[in-house]
């Protein structure tokens, strides 16, 4: 091997290490101008923060966003920065080079540390977290691997996710479980109804409560610390869906209490989509089953969930970028910037005749997510008019007890665009149909 071409093979090498140490992607984008952002803020509480502009025009500037429209749609799938797109791109472009030796040898080399950068991000173990593709697949592996058995129960809810509560059916038609649900009517702005609704439904049987961290229809934020030392007291054990807290509140897993928890990091953490992790707590990794066969099904080993086969090498690597990106603003700034912008539009849209509001505003009890609709409007209709005369792209709810339009801002949404948001409500309840 020439000289230049050992030089080029050495740097290609070393590409991988590039989110996990000074030479990120991240520190030569980014991050003289995130850290004169933020000793400029440094003597401002998290919530001081949320409210200056001039500190997040720093943050927006780092996005790709289509200026064309105004997503407010960030609950479905988040964008992801430059930074992030750009390490995808080097990582699928260093795979396609010699995807047999770059993707097994190289970069499969960088999952060890992801993993414990996501444990150190997620307060917990490198040894509990499992990197996969999203919370559907982490949520399914936790519900299928548990050990059940005909006649045990399981209590949900018909706010969980959809994905999740067909997979608990599944389990119900195929061995005979109990699925029951509770049917919530949000906002609830009492922890203790919604634990006594879980508790009083619990019987000798249960086996299993499931519960979603941040209810995905209105953003309703449940009392999931709450909820597991009171199952906890009764011998049963709790899965946490985070599909959309992880990356948006500010907590460690550990400190929920749960025993099994699944997320998305597409959403609010911003890493590529298709990216997601699971949690079990250490001593129950060897009596949960992979979804995909193992080697080793039985192992106390979390890598037993892992064995897919061959898969994008190049968009686990980014979430490192994403995480770097994160932590650079700060978990619990990021976490009141997005709830003064969910705050900022509704409580200014509460006040508009025929316009009601789905959500709570109180910090305890929701963030980024928020339910809106117009008397006289199906949700649909409602997003419709958003998109079709102001470009507004939002995602109407019919479930359930639910009926409205989701709204959801992202740390990269400026007030320009909330205004403009708020004006539409105006413009359009005033009009009707």
């Amino acid at each position: 091997m020439s000289h230049n071409n050992r030089r080029v093979f050495i740097k290609q090498a070393t590409a991988l290490a590039g989110a996990f140490g000074a030479a990120s992607m991240f520190n030569h984008a980014h991050a003289e101008n995130f850290s004169n952002a933020s000793a400029r803020v440094a003597h401002l509480t998290p919530q001081e923060v949320a409210a200056d502009e001039d500190y997040w025009a720093t943050i927006q500037q780092a996005y790709t966003v289509n200026p064309s429209i105004i997503n407010l749609n960030n609950g479905g799938v988040s964008p992801a920065p430059a930074v992030v797109q750009k390490a995808l791109d080097r990582y699928n472009a260093l795979c396609n080079e010699g995807p047999s030796y770059f993707m097994w040898r190289i970069l499969d080399m960088g999952r060890e540390p992801l993993r414990e950068k996501l444990a150190a991000l997620a307060g917990c173990l490198p040894d509990e977290i499992a990197i996969n593709r999203n919370a559907t697949e982490a949520l399914n592996t936790v519900i299928y691997g548990i050990t059940l058995k005909s006649g045990d129960e399981v209590i949900g809810s018909f706010q969980d996710y959809p994905n999740m509560m067909h997979a608990y059916e599944q389990r119900a038609l195929r061995d005979g479980i109990i699925y029951k649900r509770l049917d919530f009517k949000f906002p609830i702005e009492n922890d203790e109804e919604i634990v006594k609704a879980y508790a009083d439904a619990i019987t000798p049987k249960t086996k299993l409560i499931h519960v979603t961290h941040m209810v995905n229809w209105v953003g309703q934020l449940m009392p999931v610390r709450k909820i597991c030392d009171m199952a906890h007291a009764k011998g049963i054990e709790v899965v946490c869906d985070g599909a959309h807290s992880f990356g948006l509140i500010d907590f460690k897993i550990p400190d929920l209490h749960c025993d099994y928890f699944g997320t998305s990091l597409h959403k609010f953490l911003s890493a590529p989509i298709g990216s997601g992790m699971m949690w079990i707590r250490k001593d129950h990794i060897e009596k949960t089953w992979p979804l995909t066969c193992a080697d080793k099904p039985q192992s106390a080993d979390i890598r037993k969930f892992e064995q897919l086969g061959t898969r994008s090498f190049a968009i686990e690597q980014a979430i490192g970028e994403a995480i770097n990106f994160h932590q650079a603003i700060g978990p619990k700034r990021k976490e009141e910037r997005i709830r003064y912008l969910k705050n900022y539009w509704a409580e200014k849209a509460k006040a508009i005749p025929k316009v009601k509001i789905h959500t709570s505003l109180k910090d305890q009890y929701s963030c980024a997510i928020c339910g809106v609709s117009v008397d006289g409007m199906t949700p649909g209709e409602l997003d419709a008019a958003l998109w079709n005369t102001y470009k507004i792209h939002v995602v109407g709810i019919v479930w359930q007890t639910i009926s409205c339009v989701r709204v959801t801002p992202h740390v990269y949404t400026t007030i320009a665009d909330l205004d403009k948001f708020v004006k539409a409500l105006t413009e359009i309840a005033a009009k009707g149909k």
